[in-house]
């Protein structure tokens, strides 16, 4: 053949791995509401970026009627492109070929392009859309799984990996996303559950739905394995664009620099007003973020799980932070199971990444009861406290009132080696509530009193005046400054500023043990 020849050649060949295996499948996609794989690639990556790989590859197995379908590509399509003229790795499942189903070839396929991204130091983004392993390669299938799995495990920590769930996402295959650093869903199409529905009709009697079991809302609120709920397909991958504006292509970077609009030295004078007279009333911890952040930009992590503590990342003089919160308007802003983990995980993927935490703390204490106890609240907020006290990044905490108790050391207290810790005037630093502490303290005292409900209070009131403050903190070094309230931001950015050089050393170890 000639060389012209052989150039049409490849040509036809590109072309036909461009060809959808069957159109059927592709308008059965769109009458659901979903894009394509390629669809998805393009609306994701900078326009014209994409570089494909494995292109022309096809799977080798026989029998069971498959021999004779060998879609180029198989059913997944793999590569490289760019996000905002930075370099990501991606894999997107494509269900109108074999389902999406993952065989030994599709398996591959993956396995190279993470390789690459590791190799690289690039974030890896997969877009999930499979009906699980392909039935007809057998235990080929289950190692293939396996080896992904495996290289999860070794990036995590070294690139960014992100889960964009936009179709099913059963049995093993849910192990994938789950050790990813975010997971996003795509509400009313996506589902994730390790047994479907009927299999748990079978074996409990249970009678469940495909949404109420593993729906992206069951896992954005009820589980926490998904960390973003998206409207739709482009709305999704909208959001995994916004993601990856804060955070380094890997470990060994710092996240990019925008530069602000907001001024470094503005001053909000609605912060002075945003606690309430009566400390048992409630506000939006939210509220407080957003006037202290950049342009009031603070994208939540986790939005509808644990809601008494809020998570997410926002820009500070255009450096990318996260932002840990007690939120008084859940739950008084106590710490329990879910938020603890949810609170130390967020802070294990900043010291990850190198982005410096900043934490707003208003906590009563830990939630009590039974329940609370017998699920491991001992453990769960262990892993709090391990998360902030193993964190090496910049570390500042402004406590805005409430810090009572083991709460208040574990949320990142100059005992856990925060770097830098504020207060408000309005803070509240003790062993416990005025209230709490003083029918410990002085119930004999009380009971004994003519009045015991006026002497009760007027041993409050001195309680309050002596330690729920401050001050007492200030002046043994718990705190290093009581600030007004409006001048958080210009506080917290100059704190930035001087910690950008942080170094700290570890002891050499092969890793801590977290208490899982």
């Amino acid at each position: 053949m000639t060389t012209d020849e052989l150039i049409e050649q490849l040509r036809q060949l590109r072309e036909q791995a461009h060809e959808p295996a069957s159109r059927r499948a592709v308008d059965r996609q769109h009458d659901l509401g979903k894009l394509t794989a390629r669809e998805r690639i393009e609306t994701l990556l900078d326009k014209g970026s994409f570089q494909e790989m494995d292109m022309l590859v096809q799977h080798q197995a026989s029998g069971f009627g498959i021999e004779d379908k060998r879609p180029l590509g198989d059913a997944v399509i793999t590569g490289w492109g760019t996000i905002d003229g930075r370099t990501v790795f991606i894999f997107a499942e494509d269900f109108t070929a074999f389902g999406g189903s993952l065989g030994e070839v599709v398996a591959d396929k993956i396995c190279k392009v993470m390789d690459l991204a590791m190799d690289t130091g690039a974030p890896l983004i997969g877009l999930k859309d499979s009906g699980g392993a392909r039935i007809q390669e057998g235990v080929t299938a289950l190692d293939g799984y396996g080896r992904i799995f495996e290289r999860n495990v070794r990036a995590s920590g070294v690139i960014p990996q992100i889960s964009v769930v936009m179709g099913p996402c059963a049995g093993g295959a849910v192990y994938s996303p789950a050790i990813t650093d975010f997971v996003y869903q795509v509400e009313g199409l996506s589902h994730l559950f390790i047994t479907g529905p009927d299999v748990i009709r079978a074996v409990t009697g249970e009678d469940v739905t495909f949404e109420d079991l593993g729906g992206a809302h069951a896992h954005g609120s009820k589980s926490g394995v998904t960390h973003f709920v998206a409207s739709d397909d482009r709305a999704a991958l909208d959001e995994v664009r916004y993601l990856l504006s804060f955070l380094p292509r890997n470990n060994m970077e710092v996240p990019p620099f925008f530069t602000p609009l907001d001024r470094p030295d503005r001053m909000e004078e609605d912060l002075s007003a945003i606690i309430p007279d009566n400390a048992n009333l409630p506000y939006n911890m939210v509220d407080v973020i957003e006037m202290v952040v950049d342009d009031a930009e603070f994208y939540q992590v986790h939005e509808h799980y644990a809601a008494n503590i809020v998570v997410g990342f926002a820009r500070l003089d255009g450096y990318a932070v996260g932002i840990i919160g007690n939120q008084p308007a859940v739950l008084a802003g106590t710490l329990d199971i879910a938020s603890s983990a949810k609170a130390a995980r967020f802070i294990r993927f900043c010291d990850a990444f190198n982005i410096p935490i900043v934490s707003f703390v208003d906590v009563p204490g830990f939630l009590p009861g039974i329940e609370q106890e017998h699920g491991g609240i001992i453990r769960h907020g262990a892993k709090l406290l391990y998360a902030y006290a193993e964190a090496t990044v910049p570390k500042i905490t402004v406590i805005t009132r409430k810090a009572y108790g083991g709460a208040y050391v574990v949320m990142n207290s100059r005992a856990v080696r925060a770097d830098v810790v504020y207060a408000w005037p309005t803070a509240q630093i003790a062993v416990m509530g005025a209230q709490g502490a003083v029918n410990i303290i002085h119930r004999r005292e009380i009971a004994k009193a003519d009045d015991p409900e006026g002497r009760g209070q007027e041993l409050i009131d001195e309680y309050e005046a002596q330690f729920n403050n401050p001050y007492v903190a200030a002046e043994r070094g718990f705190v290093d400054e009581v600030i007004e309230p409006r001048e958080t931001r210009p506080r917290l950015i100059r704190a930035l500023e001087m910690l950008r050089t942080k170094r700290e050393a570890m002891p050499p170890r092969k890793h801590g043990n977290i208490p899982l």
